[in-house]
Order: structure tokens, then sequence, then C-alpha cells
């Protein structure tokens, strides 16, 4: 569960989403995202460092140039998380107070 915090932690950016949407659209070089980012090159360095510290994103090295594309199976896991939860497939077993909190319990 760790790893899948991390991974919304690194996404809770909103630089390093914008970065998740350029890669969308395939593996690219360092230099074509700093393009599409209104940012210097050390902060988008920064923003790939910690996609790819969270497992987001992987880099191949090409002579002098990164290459940067989305983990795919990645991504899955994030959104088989949220579909968990969107419908209600709780692996916890969820204990409520004895308490009538709202007035609507019987008994």
């Amino acid at each position: 569960m760790n790893v899948v915090i991390e991974m919304f932690k690194a996404i809770a950016d909103e630089n390093r989403l914008k970065i998740l949407k350029i890669l969308s659209q395939g593996k690219l070089c360092a230099c074509d995202i700093l393009e599409n980012m209104d940012l210097s090159q050390p902060t988008v360095s920064h923003h790939l460092k910690i996609l790819q510290q969270a497992g987001l994103i992987t880099v191949e090295k090409k002579g002098r140039w990164n290459y940067y594309s989305i983990i795919d199976e990645k991504i899955e896991e994030m959104q088989t998380l949220l579909e968990s939860i969107r419908n209600k497939e709780i692996d916890i077993k969820v204990k409520k107070c004895d308490s009538d909190c709202d007035g609507t319990r019987e008994g």
C-alpha cells in the first residue's frame, strides 16, 4: 500500500500531473517535456525524478539524451485502487461506534 501512496503523492502536484499528461503521448526526450512546461530545466528535472522514484515513469538514456515514458502498469494499479473504492470493495473490516451518532439507528 505504501507504494501506491507514494504514487498518489507524486501526482498530487500540478506540474507532475502535467508531465504525465505530456508523456501520455508516448516516449519523449527531456527537452520535449521542457518545451511544454513553463518551468526551468532544473525544476522539470526535479519533477521527473520524483515521478521516477514513485515508479510512475521510466528513463532510458540514449547517448547524451534521456527519454521518459509512463509505466502503464503503475497507472493501472492506481486506477484499480480507485475503482475498488468507488465499487465499495473494501478489504478491511469497518467498525461502527455503539452510540447513535445521527439519531437514525434502531434499537
